[in-house]
């Protein structure tokens, strides 16, 4: 049998979107006339959101609810971690403001989340952990990917032409 590295045939999916948490706040949209395009299969939005725009075509409209488990996760306390201050001196530290820490060749976002005289409270969890989301979706165009956008592994906007700089 030969071997064919060919890449699997995949969608460039185009959706309009508005999300929400639970009670109904705004948290992110899509600017008007600009849908987000995604590449299929290829972990660019949340999965379980993938999931359901998948099986939608142009025109369709939904509404989408996720679990924080779904979404970003639950909140978890063992993402919460406390620094002696003097190992941050050299940062301008303020509440709510996000550190790059590099840790184990990862670079992680965290939120500086309390301060104290002698240490700093960073929380590592995504903003949106615990949270759950209510997407309003548009699907605004559903196409083959082309070859180049399924080698380089995104969508190259919304009709396949991008400049890469």
């Amino acid at each position: 049998m030969s071997q064919s590295n060919s890449i699997p045939a995949a969608r460039v999916i185009a959706f309009n979107y508005v999300l929400k948490n639970t009670q109904g706040e705004v948290l992110d949209k899509s600017e008007p006339n600009q849908p987000l395009p995604f590449l299929e299969g290829r972990q660019q939005i949340i999965p379980a959101l993938e999931r359901v725009v998948a099986l939608m075509s142009e025109g369709d409209k939904k509404q989408v609810t996720l679990t924080p488990e779904e979404a970003y996760g639950e909140f978890r306390q063992d993402m919460i971690m406390e620094v002696p201050k003097e190992e941050l001196a050299h940062i301008q530290l303020e509440i709510g403001a996000h550190l790059q820490l590099q840790l184990d060749q990862q670079v992680k976002v965290v939120k500086v989340a309390k301060i104290s005289d002698t240490h700093v409270t960073l929380d590592g969890n995504h903003p949106l952990a615990g949270v759950g989301l209510v997407f309003d979706i548009e699907v605004m165009l559903v196409r083959q990917a082309t070859q180049d956008e399924l080698k380089h592994g995104h969508a190259h906007g919304l009709h396949g032409h991008a400049h890469h700089h």
